[in-house]
């Protein structure tokens, strides 16, 4: 719909779009009191009940914060995006795409079920290619969603394998029933695979270390879509995954040392590479990525206040991560550029943008009051213990935070003092469907610092409870207390830390620039060489296997039936029996020398026409078994098939000049006869094994049961085909008649094209001839 209400409303479709994430929202917002009171709310529907497969959904504190997160930012993304886009000519399209993107992670949050949930994990994948590469006319625009795509769906392919593990040992798909597994599953011998498959399935989405790259590639998408990819959506979905097993899989020493050493080199990594830039959305996508380690490094520690403060920092990243992504597009907008370098003096041209990139850039520093600085006495109060890993952990965190700092006091100073830089636009404010985004982040931001009751009590204790799994008290307070305890020492440390380095920005990035061109490596070049390889590798197989010689291509499929025939005979001990011969009445004997008459036919034809006309005799000979055992739709059949197979392949030779001798040496004829007297062997002997097995008539009593029962049929072969295996038989059918096409196409290219185009080239040609021959007389005349 959202095209179609672009192309009646324009740009301003947003205001009318953005009606259904409100409601959403507003929905969502209805479950925050008895959430909050230790509710939970599921609902349940059947999807494949043999299975035991639902689809089930519930909503719990951790997914009702990341639903609210995301419906309530993805209305401000959509009314933003009706101004940013105004004019593009795939603005409905654009429309579309986000709003699929948004419900593909709603469902990923509200899934109870863990098939459902990596069907919607894979949906953020799709959805977030297309909104990554939606500037298509862009080589870096299509690499960078192909780059994001590949890099994630193979963290899925990850996640789908784990989940089925976890099913096996568990014997259940719904997540909230898998908690009371934790220990039992911990003791397990399948939990180091498990636990390695779903980290790499939350590295690979949420961009750890070594997965970060293709997260700052990704900010070739429109910056709409940037701010809602880093501050709600698809970058977080690996950081809700870890959270939710959180209860199953956390709590053991390789949960621990996995998630905080990657979540610890990320949050270093990304922090160090921000500084390094000069685009504004480049350095806050780079932050991201060292946010996004800070969380699972926070979750990897999870002690009680770990998980407190990693739910604070949640909505303090999402709320000052999106204003500030949303202010980036503003500038752009309104200045023609993102270059910090070339920007300055824009305060008093800007006042509004000015003062909530001020707001923003408070919390991401974590300075008081807002939510940011709750966040940070949250993190360092969990490392307050007096041991060696705790300290180092803390000065990852002291540094790390001091580097995020420098970064936000860059993008709210420097394009808004100093001396007015020119830029390609004159500078201009944004509009209020621009610049209401940011507004509310920034000050629902500063207003969570400084209610601390109330985002205690309605988001940080049912959420962190809910990755917990045991009951957690909020004590978040903001007052001259906090200030006068000796913990306060770490942020002033963070804070002079950040300050000095603010101070030396631009040497720092000097330094790293340089240090970068030293290297001449890094892992976005890696992920080139590994794609190239992996091209260069597909060439040469193709090469190998795809060389153009029929008879080669049959030979290898033959050799491949006789090995997956015997091999697993052999192996296990499956060599059927010899078995006795049956007394066969007269007409069988009869029959059974009219099947050896027509193998010796085929032996001795003198052609390859009169080998393949006898082999219909076989087929006849097994049609008239089916007869004499008492299945007469079967011979029917048989007896149809082989009339047509012999008519259609007696065109075909005409065709294809096959009625010539068989041209094949002795060498290759000993070859494929070997061949085929393997295979047949082989296929005699499975068949011998399964004869000689009982029958299992559970499916005939089913079918005898239920054909006249349920699908009204008698026949039950023709009930099984049509209506049991009515899309096998569909597909089947489509199968042949492609088949039959190709046949048809080549027979055609054989005989030098369709007649008519020939004919009709021979009718232009005479009329050509006889109107020149005509020309000359006149002339002559």
């Amino acid at each position: 719909m959202a095209p179609f209400i672009h192309r009646f409303a324009g740009y301003s479709a947003g205001w009318i779009l953005a009606i259904v994430p409100a409601s959403i929202f507003v929905f969502l917002l209805g479950f925050v009191e008895p959430i909050s009171n230790h509710g939970f709310v599921q609902a349940v529907i059947e999807w494949v009940p043999a299975y035991n497969l639902n689809l089930s959904f519930f909503i719990d504190g951790l997914s009702l914060t990341f639903g609210l997160l995301i419906s309530g930012i993805g209305t401000i993304i959509v009314i933003y995006s009706g101004a940013y886009l105004k004019g593009h000519h795939h603005q409905g399209r654009f429309f579309a795409f986000i709003l699929m993107f948004m419900g593909s992670m709603l469902g990923l949050v509200l899934a109870d079920s863990l098939l459902v949930m990596f069907i919607f994990w894979e949906l953020t994948s799709i959805t977030s290619f297309l909104l990554i590469g939606f500037d298509h006319t862009r080589q870096a625009s299509r690499r960078a969603a192909i780059q994001a795509l590949v890099i994630t769906n193979a963290g899925g392919l990850a996640l789908l394998v784990g989940a089925i593990l976890l099913q096996k040992v568990t014997g259940v798909w719904e997540m909230s029933m898998m908690r009371g597994y934790g220990p039992a599953l911990q003791e397990a011998g399948f939990y180091p695979a498990i636990l390695a498959l779903f980290c790499l399935a939350a590295f690979t989405k949420s961009a750890q270390f070594p997965f970060h790259f293709w997260l700052p590639n990704a900010m070739e998408a429109p910056t709409p879509v940037s701010a809602f990819l880093h501050s709600a959506t698809m970058v977080k979905a690996g950081v809700y995954l870890l959270a939710r097993m959180n209860p199953t899989l956390g709590g053991t020493y390789e949960w621990t040392v996995v998630l905080v050493l990657f979540g610890g080199v990320t949050l270093l990594y990304g922090a160090t590479l921000a500084l390094r830039q000069t685009d504004m959305k480049q350095m806050l996508a780079q932050t991201t990525v060292a946010s996004l380690g800070l969380l699972v490094l926070l979750i990897g520690i999870g002690t009680e206040t770990a998980i407190a403060a990693m739910v604070v920092y949640l909505i303090a990243h999402a709320l000052y991560k999106a204003a500030l992504f949303l202010i980036a597009g503003i500038i752009d907008h309104g200045t023609g550029t993102r270059e910090i370098t070339e920007l300055g003096g824009l305060r008093g041209l800007m006042p509004v943008t000015f003062f909530v990139a001020i707001l923003a850039a408070v919390s991401m520093a974590g300075l008081p009051p807002a939510i940011g600085f709750l966040a940070k006495e949250e993190m360092y109060l969990a490392l307050m213990n007096p041991n060696a890993w705790s300290i180092a952990v803390l000065v990852v965190l002291i540094v790390g935070n001091a580097l995020m700092l420098v970064v936000g006091a860059a993008i709210a100073i420097k394009p808004f003092f100093g001396g007015l830089k020119p830029t390609p636009l004159k500078p201009h404010e944004g509009s209020l469907a621009l610049l209401i985004g940011p507004v509310m982040f920034g000050l629902l931001a500063l207003a969570a610092g400084l209610l601390p009751d109330v985002l205690g009590h309605y988001f940080l204790v049912p959420t962190a409870s809910t990755i917990y799994n045991i009951e957690v008290e909020s004590h978040l307070k903001m007052g001259l207390e906090i200030f006068l305890n000796p913990m306060i020492l770490l942020s002033v440390a963070t804070w002079v830390l950040g300050a000095l380095m603010f101070w030396r920005l631009d040497d720092i990035r000097k330094i790293l620039r340089r240090i970068e061109s030293a290297v001449r490596w890094n892992f976005d070049a890696g992920f080139d060489s590994v794609m190239f390889g992996l091209i260069r590798f597909a060439d040469a197989v193709t090469r190998i296997w795809h060389h153009g010689r029929l008879e080669l291509y049959l030979i290898v499929v033959f050799a491949a039936l006789a090995l997956a025939l015997f091999v697993p005979m052999l192996v296990l001990n499956g060599v059927p029996s010899v078995p006795q011969f049956p007394q066969l009445t007269f007409y069988e004997w009869g029959v059974g020398l009219i099947a050896m008459s027509g193998l010796v036919a085929v032996l001795i034809a003198r052609t390859r026409l009169i080998a393949i006309v006898s082999l219909g005799i076989q087929g006849f000979a097994v049609a008239l078994i089916f007869m004499l055992f008492g299945a007469p739709d079967l011979s029917f059949t048989q007896f149809m098939v082989e009339t047509l197979s012999v008519v259609i392949l007696t065109l075909v030779m005409t065709r294809l000049h096959l009625e010539q001798r068989d041209s094949r040496v002795l060498e290759e004829v000993l070859r494929d006869g070997s061949l085929a007297i393997i295979c047949g062997a082989g296929v005699m002997l499975l068949l011998m094994s399964v004869l000689q097995h009982d029958l299992d008539l559970r499916l005939t009593d089913f079918f005898a049961q239920t054909s006249v029962a349920i699908a009204h049929g008698h026949n039950i072969v023709n009930v099984i085909l049509v209506d049991y295996r009515g899309l096998d038989t569909l597909g089947e059918i489509a199968v042949v008649m492609t088949t039959g096409i190709a046949i048809l196409a080549l027979i055609r290219i054989r005989a030098g094209g369709p007649k008519r185009r020939v004919t009709t080239a021979r009718k232009r040609a005479g009329a050509a001839q006889k109107t020149s021959r005509t020309t000359k007389k006149e002339a002559r005349a």
